[in-house]
């Protein structure tokens, strides 16, 4: 199926359901997807081989360049969040760390009320300068597709190894001061059926999210092209229905379909 890349370092603002008149920050290369996961719905495509990705990233001095000039000249409705997103896993940058020092100095000088959010798949919190880099914004939204790893495995495809307990482990160094954002699906891929809506599925997730007490979850499903074909989304009543037993525990969900 159709997917996109980001063909910008700088885009939007557009109108999110969750953040608002975001802007959004491609950090990655614009021709090619860099990534460490390659998830089976991933709106970007999947995710070439690890001797065939581009890594010619933004330079510091670009990005600076080029986030500064487009603060300066906007017109157009007040931001609420500049946000971290784009082809691929942002905190894959060398230079992360200084870049979101960068952002928080131009959102400071120019729009002081932006908050500043990265959407990352939770990968590099071994790193202390990623987690110290994340630690400086609003919002660290972190993805957890399945409680139980085999899932996690199937439905993101990470590249290198994978623990589910080593990120749930990581979690801890925000102290509950993150967001866990996960996508809800059904399925089948390489001849593997799907769903991490199954009880067994979901009462492993509500146990998860019991025990690391994020300060918000944002749910979602599949709203946009995936590169694999026999994908179904999940219906907007079901993602209520995981939202309100999140409810039930004192933390706040957002919920996309």
């Amino acid at each position: 199926m159709a997917t996109f890349l980001f063909d910008e370092i700088i885009f939007g603002p557009v109108n999110s359901r969750r953040l608002g008149v975001s802007l959004g920050i491609n950090l990655l290369p614009t021709d090619s997807k860099f990534c460490n996961f390659n998830c089976i719905y991933c709106e970007c495509g999947w995710t070439p081989d690890k001797g065939q990705m581009n890594s010619d990233f933004h330079s510091f001095e670009y990005f600076s360049e080029q986030l500064e000039q487009f603060l300066k000249s906007y017109k157009g409705e007040p931001i609420d969040n500049i946000t971290f997103a784009g082809n691929g896993e942002p905190t894959l940058h060398p230079k992360f760390e200084q870049i979101i020092d960068e952002t928080i100095r131009l959102r400071d000088l120019f729009y002081p009320k932006a908050k500043i959010s990265v959407l990352s798949n939770a990968t590099m919190l071994h790193s202390d300068k990623i987690v110290r880099a994340l630690k400086k914004v609003e919002n660290r939204i972190l993805k957890l597709d399945s409680a139980i790893e085999e899932t996690a495995i199937k439905i993101d495809q990470p590249l290198g190894k994978y623990s589910t307990s080593r990120i749930i482990e990581n979690f801890k160094a925000f102290n509950h001061q993150f967001i866990i954002q996960t996508m809800f699906l059904k399925g089948v891929f390489k001849g593997h059926k799907l769903d991490n809506t199954s009880n067994l599925e979901l009462e492993a997730y509500y146990k998860l999210i019991e025990n690391v007490q994020p300060k918000k979850v944002m749910i979602y499903t599949i709203a946009r092209e995936t590169p694999s074909d026999n994908l179904e989304k999940i219906s907007v009543e079901n993602l209520n229905e995981i939202a309100d037993r999140i409810r039930k525990m004192g933390i706040e969900v957002d919920v996309s379909a």
